[in-house]
């Protein structure tokens, strides 16, 4: 096998999730070259997996949108790589009609969306074999019926250090004394988010200790982290729609520990090895945990949880609220 290419996800989380997918593709196919068709917004994750060491090809596509004809274009443009064999990772059925429309002839995914036609190398998802999203990727590199081989390697992000002290550079940062990062969004909804006001007194007490905190996420996090700012007094910094992800990834190796809701940037610290402490509320670590052995987790397994809404159903937002500063401050390395 040749060439292989790879449907990606559309979150960052997610993407993080599949290299164990990738890692044993590359020990199946040790020659083979690993392309991958990923939106842009996941492209800096994807570069730094070794296992990806061909094309990260950008997917224009939007979540919803089916352009048909324009599908048809990218995949005929595809067809000229002559690919052996396309994984595709999401479950819809127009995430599997470029492989089909590229005459790709070895096409791997799960049963879904209606696309028995266009995956001809179907699995059938088994919750309880494979209870954690990681494993449900990777049990694709596998003949359907197979088990999937125990225990699964953790996601390993590299960073290249040159390029590391550029950002920090370009940013106006420095790394001595290493900082706290606080990833204080969450794409899915504010039920993922623990309250502004207890980040903020946990950026207190790091302050008092000399400690520089630094908040990174989106443009979207942006007033998030700004009420944060606020409402320490000023001694965190709010770098959220600041950095690109390649950026925030640079960051993120050099933190001396991680504060995170349950979000992308949460899996992208884990796979980096940098220290982390991970605040469930609505959605459970039983599924998408932090895949680490330097990530604690904090999960009140309240009765009301996981609810796995976007926003809290009762108005209350128990399962964050009452996580204290003092003990997240506890786990801090």
């Amino acid at each position: 096998m040749s060439r292989i290419l790879i449907i990606a996800p559309s979150w960052i989380g997610d993407t993080v999730a599949a290299q164990p997918l990738f890692m044993r593709l590359r020990t199946q196919h040790p020659d083979a070259q690993i392309d991958v068709l990923a939106p842009p917004w996941v492209a800096a994750v994807l570069h730094a997996m070794p296992e990806i060491d061909g094309q990260v090809i950008d997917n224009p596509f939007a979540h919803g949108q089916l352009r048909l004809r324009d599908r048809w274009a990218l995949a005929r443009k595809l067809k000229r790589n002559g690919y052996a064999a396309a994984y595709v990772l999401p479950n819809s059925l127009k995430s599997a009609l470029i492989p089909y429309f590229a005459g790709i002839p070895k096409r791997v995914g799960f049963t879904g969306e209606s696309r028995l036609g266009l995956i001809n190398v179907r699995h059938t998802l088994d919750e309880k074999a494979t209870p954690l999203q990681v494993e449900r990727y990777a049990i694709l590199a596998e003949k359907p019926g197979q088990p999937l081989p125990k225990p699964l390697p953790n996601p390993q992000l590299r960073v290249d250090t040159a390029a590391a002290a550029s950002s920090l550079q370009k940013l106006g940062l420095s790394d001595t004394p290493a900082p706290v990062i606080f990833c204080p969004g969450a794409e899915y909804g504010p039920a993922k988010r623990w309250p502004e006001q207890h980040f903020a007194e946990l950026a207190q007490k790091l302050a008092a200790q000399g400690t520089p905190v630094w908040l990174l996420g989106s443009k979207k996090d942006a007033p998030v982290g700004d009420e944060i700012v606020q409402r320490s007094g000023g001694v965190a910094r709010n770098l959220c729609g600041v950095t690109n992800l390649e950026q925030a990834v640079h960051l993120l190796s050099i933190a001396r520990h991680v504060v995170t809701n349950d979000s992308g940037l949460m899996h992208v610290t884990a796979a980096l090895g940098t220290p982390l402490t991970a605040l469930f509320g609505s959605s459970s670590p039983g599924y998408t945990p932090p895949l680490s052995d330097k990530a604690q987790t904090i999960w009140l397994k309240l009765e009301c949880s996981p609810c796995f809404e976007r926003e809290c159903p009762l108005g209350h937002l128990n399962c964050l609220r009452e996580i204290s500063a003092e003990r997240v401050a506890e786990t801090l390395a």
